[in-house]
């Protein structure tokens, strides 16, 4: 849900943020985690039909452009850190989605149908960027299908991990091991919950700085609880680019048993499903092998 608000301007704006002081905690844990990169960032801002967007580009100028978009209801350097491996050869793009905790304009874009198609066509327009290599872990892969079934043409290759947009894992675990908890931490902000939380999303494995960040998100943000639109075979049809998915098996949102099977009846080109042993969170080893698998992907297919 959206709140409608006055900021004492006069002017009503639609927000994510429960309070300007959680935008203020939010957007310093997006400042730190910039801190954190060994590599520089520059960051650019594209005007929209659907708003205003933030961009976080970093790699050598004369680099294959990757795009790469962030989890759902986190913030983007935290899943851009997960790739940093690729930054010495690529030319990375990553936005912050619209309506999402970040700097790009806090309406929400529906995921639904073609609209985040059309918003990544207007950023590629803005880039000068006729097609491309794109990654996306969770809600970010469910935005490449959506480019996928309406503008495939843009798609050069794409990776998906622990992807959003194919099947989702079970209501009723997801109920218990995150739902639960999650009302029990918004009632008592007990670390016990956000730990019960964290641990059952990663498998135990997730950062520190990770588990505050997400916690504060939970805290201070309204949760977009939309999840990108379940692809079928039929959107997928005119989509050719090679594609790889990468799943764990501990997913609690998108696990491999419910991915495997119907990701390669509605993926034309799906050159690979990789499993791992991991939750919806990978861990540090597990990322190592999947920045490896990836590496080797781009070299195969881009």
């Amino acid at each position: 849900m959206i709140l409608i608000c006055n900021w004492g301007d006069g002017v009503g704006k639609e927000t994510i943020y429960k309070s300007e002081e959680g935008k203020r905690f939010l957007n310093q844990h997006y400042e730190n985690y910039i801190n954190t990169f060994s590599f520089d960032v520059e960051r650019i801002y594209v005007e929209t039909s659907f708003g205003k967007t933030h961009i976080l580009v970093a790699g050598p100028l004369e680099g294959k452009p990757i795009f790469i978009f962030q989890g759902g209801n986190c913030i983007n350097p935290m899943t851009l850190s997960w790739f940093t491996p690729l930054i010495d050869k690529y030319r990375i793009y990553a936005p912050d989605t619209i309506g999402h905790p970040g700097y790009s304009d806090e309406n929400r874009i529906s995921a639904k149908d073609n609209s985040f198609a059309q918003w990544i066509d207007e950023l590629m327009n803005y880039l000068n960027i006729d097609s491309s290599a794109f990654i996306g872990p969770s809600y970010g892969a469910g935005i490449i299908l959506r480019l996928a079934a309406f503008m495939p043409n843009k798609i050069d290759c794409a990776v998906l991990v622990s992807p959003a947009g194919i099947r989702l894992g079970s209501k009723i675990k997801m109920i218990k091991d995150v739902l639960l908890p999650l009302v029990l931490f918004n009632a008592t902000s007990l670390e016990k919950y956000l730990n019960k939380i964290t641990g059952n999303m990663s498998d135990n494995s997730m950062r520190d700085i990770d588990k505050t960040i997400i916690g504060d998100v939970f805290k201070y943000t309204r949760l977009e609880q939309e999840m990108p639109k379940l692809t079928t075979r039929k959107e997928l049809v005119n989509y050719s680019s090679p594609t790889i998915i990468i799943a764990g098996k501990k997913d609690i949102f998108f696990p491999e048993s419910r991915l495997n099977k119907i990701a390669k009846e509605i993926v034309p080109n799906l050159t690979a499903f990789k499993t791992y042993n991991m939750g919806h969170f990978p861990s540090e080893e597990h990322l190592i092998k999947i920045n490896n698998e990836i590496i080797e992907f781009l070299k195969e297919n881009y």
